[in-house]
């Protein structure tokens, strides 16, 4: 079955509904291809909790101020000093906008618990936690026309030079292909691929217990990577 979209999603979690309700808002006709049965739809984003975000003053829940700096500084704390400095600080700078930005689309947030961590000023957290944030962006979506299909399994991403010309996936008994005008992959890693973890970290990695989705599984992932895409970052880091 061959099908006609303006942009397809590879990807139910939050990067892969954040661009398809952007794009629907533009008035694009959007697919989105979620892996995961409804139930378990959201990807690592529905065992989430908060976000941390860059403010200059007190911004909903957020208390005080979170400048770039210290932002920065926080996350080469646990990078080890692994960072892109240059897409960090972008990615940090654009988190102000977010929170509002989430807000327009239904998700609500709640100050943070009082404790030693003391995130007030640091993270925001989502009322009802990630599967609360998940189904308010897909609420979103499906309200702006996106097109949801789970159960999706993308088998093949055709690459014709730095472009993605053609898109093969099943869902149930049907197998479909579709040339949109754009594809974003937004699929996710390889943290429930066991056989890819124990490449990256070695054994030890057989005895990992997955705490998130059993859904990411790095399939479109390296079928990206065998057509020669060039990969970027720490395979380690997952």
């Amino acid at each position: 079955m061959t099908e006609t979209h303006d942009i397809v999603i590879v990807g139910g979690g939050n990067a892969g509904l954040c661009a398809a309700i952007t794009a629907a808002e533009t008035g694009a006709r959007v697919l989105l291809l979620e892996g995961a049965p409804k139930a378990y739809r959201g990807g690592n984003s529905r065992h989430t909790r908060n976000f941390r975000c860059m403010h200059e003053g007190p911004l909903s829940v957020l208390e005080d101020s979170y400048g770039e700096d210290e932002y920065f500084n926080d996350l080469l704390k646990v990078t080890a000093g692994k960072t892109d400095e240059t897409l960090a600080r972008l990615v940090i700078r654009s988190s102000q906008e977010c929170l509002p930005w989430m807000e327009r689309q239904g998700v609500h947030f709640q100050p943070s618990l009082s404790g030693t961590l003391s995130l007030g000023r640091t993270n925001a957290f989502f009322l009802g936690g990630g599967k609360a944030l998940v189904n308010a962006y897909y609420r979103t979506a499906q309200r702006l026309g996106v097109e949801v299909k789970y159960d999706a399994q993308v088998t093949h991403l055709a690459l014709d030079g730095d472009q993605v010309s053609n898109l093969e996936y099943s869902s149930g008994a049907e197998q479909h292909q579709t040339s949109p005008k754009a594809i974003i992959v937004a699929a996710g890693g390889f943290q429930s691929n066991f056989d890819w973890l124990v490449r990256a970290w070695g054994p030890a990695a057989e005895n990992f217990l997955i705490r998130g989705t059993p859904y990411n599984t790095g399939v479109v992932l390296k079928d990206l990577l065998d057509q020669g895409a060039v990969p970027v970052g720490d395979p380690t880091q997952c």
